[in-house]
């Protein structure tokens, strides 16, 4: 896999701009069929809306791009969004801006902010995490080294994803890809060479951003 951003969480906010009425929402999302699936929920939540726009990005390097102006003019909505998504490098996303016009036009210039901006507070509001390639180590230690162990995995791109305590401890930790060879070997010293931890396979790793 390529390293890529993505939302962390489903967001939601909202402006007020010369009495229209913006509701921003942001959506981590696998697929194309499930950015549709999730807009025509906004669609069904906000049936009497004036304009819902859109974009999305879908692939590791953003290969499925979709937007729409949703009958905004041409340029004002949906592209505006779509480079709030760009300039964030964020892909497996979809953002939503839904209008309730209040009866003032805001001109070309002013959807554009409007809906960058709306577009700017979802992102902002839902975060952003990286998933990067990872690594998976196997490992058993001994009650006394396992602070040692939790320590060492506190300070680098790993963690602990499972663990058995019984009259040894046994775990499974997922790592940074590029740092499993240097996490495998600071474990074997910090353990005394008494613990000899194994590569067990292949992860994707979610970083907070």
């Amino acid at each position: 896999m390529r390293p890529y951003k993505t939302a962390h969480t489903e967001a939601k906010t909202e402006r007020i701009i010369n009495r229209s009425r913006f509701i921003s929402q942001c959506f981590p999302v696998r697929s194309e069929d499930e950015a549709l699936s999730k807009l025509n929920e906004v669609r069904k939540q906000y049936p009497d809306a004036t304009h819902v726009c859109y974009a999305y990005r879908i692939g590791e390097l953003s290969e499925t791009t979709r937007f729409s102006d949703a009958g905004e003019p041409s340029g004002t909505a949906g592209m505006p969004i779509l480079e709030v998504l760009k300039a964030n490098e964020l892909t497996y996303v979809l953002c939503t801006v839904t209008r309730y016009f209040g009866g003032i036009l805001l001109g070309a210039g002013g959807l554009v902010r409007a809906y960058s901006s709306g577009a700017a507070d979802a992102v902002k509001a839902a975060g952003v995490e990286k998933h990067i390639p990872g690594a998976l180590i196997a490992l058993r230690c001994d009650y006394s080294r396992y602070g040692a162990i939790e320590s060492l995995i506190a300070k680098s791109n790993a963690a602990i994803t499972e663990s058995e305590f019984t009259d040894e401890i046994r775990l499974s930790i997922s790592c940074a890809k590029k740092e499993a060879d240097s996490i495998t070997k600071a474990i074997i010293e910090r353990t005394d060479g008494r613990c000899k931890p194994e590569l067990a396979g292949e992860c994707e790793l979610v970083l907070p951003q």
